[in-house]
């Protein structure tokens, strides 16, 4: 039993080895090989992914919850919790300002499901959580986010806060090898969440998601959850 046991540890070495020289080397250029490596590994282990929902984006498997509690700081400075978005829906993004490609191309598409939506749209708050508060300043979101929507909210928060979101959403980041205090990048992964009224996450969409096929989700969702 004991020979079993060690050649299976051996086996599942073997595979995340071979799962982090593919993100290694299959990763685009700029981007993090930690955030390339999360999204490899799910794929393999799939029976921890969502799994597609019929009006588009994906849907949580049974048993699996994200979202809930949080304490964060507005971009206007104010001090918000979970309970200040009780009845709306979100398009929830983590990411940061200093952000080269993903981020700003992420939440472009957020701003445009948005106008997409229409009159429905109104009904829906986007809104970027940092996961670099050492830079991402309160005034350092609010200049940002209103680049891409003027309905736009940036949240930020002390590096407790940060890591206690992202834990709830299961939001994976790290800082990069470069240790400069100013200039570094960080690795993320980069779902947007679709937050309904009761605060939890409802379907979530993956990195590079079309325009069409996100506001088409999200309306689908709207529609089912204010007719139940």
């Amino acid at each position: 039993m004991l020979k079993i046991i060690r050649y299976s540890a051996l086996a599942l070495l073997l595979v995340i080895g071979g799962i982090w020289g593919h993100a290694w080397f299959s990763r685009a250029p700029g981007q993090g090989v930690g955030a390339v490596f999360a999204q490899r590994l799910a794929s393999v282990f799939g029976q921890q992914l969502p799994v597609p929902s019929a009006g588009g984006g994906l849907q949580l498997p049974p048993g699996i919850s994200l979202g809930g509690p949080f304490s964060l700081v507005r971009q206007d400075g104010l001090a918000v919790t979970e309970r200040d978005y009780a009845g709306q829906f979100l398009l929830v993004y983590f990411g940061f300002t200093y952000c080269p490609d993903v981020c700003p191309t992420e939440l472009g598409r957020i701003a445009d499901v948005i106008d997409a939506l229409g009159p429905a749209g109104a009904r829906v708050t986007p809104i970027l959580i940092t996961i670099d508060p050492q830079r991402d300043t309160p005034a350092a979101m609010a200049d940002y986010v209103s680049r891409f929507h003027p309905r736009m909210q940036g949240l930020t928060g002390t590096p407790e806060q940060i890591r206690a979101v992202a834990s709830r959403y299961r939001v994976y980041f790290a800082r990069g090898q470069n240790q400069d205090t100013t200039h570094y990048v960080m690795d993320h992964s980069s779902f947007v969440y679709l937050v309904g009224p009761d605060g939890q996450v409802q379907s979530l969409f993956r990195p590079e998601t079309s325009v069409e096929e996100m506001a088409r989700g999200t309306a689908a969702m709207l529609r089912r959850l204010t007719s139940s």
